[in-house]
């Protein structure tokens, strides 16, 4: 009778062993495969990890936005592979229905998606450290340091009087945990491209560096919104920087005078000592009073040729200049203009 147990047993033996590794296997099929993420009707989210956030971090912010339906199943398999320490920084999209190995294998391999940093004109550094800070990992006051940081710019050939030298406004796509100094570097390796071709060929013909180029362009992109009269604008100041005249370009002044509530440009305005006040000095100012859009750079690099020497608002206020080449013809459109911005107030 035990000899026929024996008998049995070592027969019915492997085949327990097969079933029992049959239903781990199973088991272990359902936990790997099974979906951990819920974004109810959503398809996918997003998901920031900080620099040197750990587990504890990345998990309080899935679990704080219900993102997480089988939390046993995520802390057992990021436990099971000793995955706490392995999160990377990062902007991460989560999709519906993930399971655990899949989010964890993207959080742990870097996995994420880029984001499209954008500005276009801005008129101070501050304001785009603030701009910027908006849109990747790197504070403000990191990026504010970084643009006064003379040694540091330097390295680039700028100060911080000619930062927006080197920044050209556009969309580009950018790690989210970029910092300050990553984003300083891309900047440059932008502008390099921006500046080859047939804008290099252009700069060297016209006489002016690069920088003075966008310093011209951002007094430009302040005196009239209307890009195709940006060309004839700058033909204006080619002309006085030839002529050695002053520019006397009123948005130096408002920059000089750091009040960008002027509305109106007085003679008390002018009396300022500053370098950036064109009605005192000649030539241009030390470095751009903005950050001048691509359609004023380009209208510096095609300027107009003509022998106009002034120009003054329309008297219709809409929004274009007439231009002339005498003081007396400016100083009658100046007063057509005064008449009827009189008449508007009246």
């Amino acid at each position: 009778m035990l000899l026929l147990v024996r008998i049995l047993f070592l027969r019915i033996f492997p085949f327990l062993i097969l079933a029992a590794v049959f239903v781990a296997g199973e088991r272990l099929y359902f936990r790997l495969h099974t979906s951990v993420v819920d974004l109810g009707s959503s398809d996918h989210a997003w998901l920031y990890v900080p620099t040197g956030a750990g587990f504890s971090q990345v998990k309080d912010s899935l679990y704080q936005h219900n993102y997480i339906m089988r939390k046993d199943l995520f802390e057992n398999y990021v436990g099971f592979g000793k995955y706490e320490h392995q999160f990377k920084p990062g902007r991460y999209m989560l999709k519906n229905r993930m399971s655990a190995p899949e989010l964890v294998n993207m959080l742990i391999r870097g996995l994420q998606t880029p984001v499209k940093v954008t500005f276009s004109t801005i008129r101070k550094r501050d304001e785009l450290a603030g701009k910027i800070a908006r849109q990747i990992e790197a504070d403000s006051l990191s990026l504010q340091k970084l643009f006064s940081d003379e040694k540091i710019l330097s390295t680039y050939n700028i100060t911080p009087q000619t930062l927006f030298t080197i920044i050209i406004p556009d969309t580009y796509e950018m790690w989210w945990n970029s910092t300050a100094e990553e984003f300083l570097s891309r900047m440059a390796k932008e502008s390099a491209k921006f500046w080859q071709g047939d804008r290099k060929k252009k700069v060297d013909s016209i006489g002016l560096s690069i920088a003075e180029v966008v310093s011209l362009a951002s007094i430009i992109e302040k005196e009239t919104a209307k890009n195709d009269e940006k060309p004839i604008i700058a033909g204006v100041y080619i002309n006085r920087l030839h002529k050695r005249w002053p520019l006397q370009a009123d948005p130096t002044l408002i920059f000089a005078w750091d009040d960008f509530t002027i509305r109106r440009v007085l003679n008390r305005h002018k009396e300022i000592n500053s370098p950036y006040n064109t009605y005192k000095n000649t030539g241009l100012p030390p470095g751009p009073i903005c950050l001048p859009s691509v359609a004023s750079i380009d209208a510096v690099l095609n300027y107009q040729h003509h022998q106009y020497m002034y120009f003054c608002a329309k008297e219709d206020f809409s929004g274009y200049h007439v231009f002339c080449t005498t003081l007396n013809e400016h100083t009658r459109n100046a007063r057509r203009y005064q008449e009827a911005l009189k008449r508007r107030t009246d």
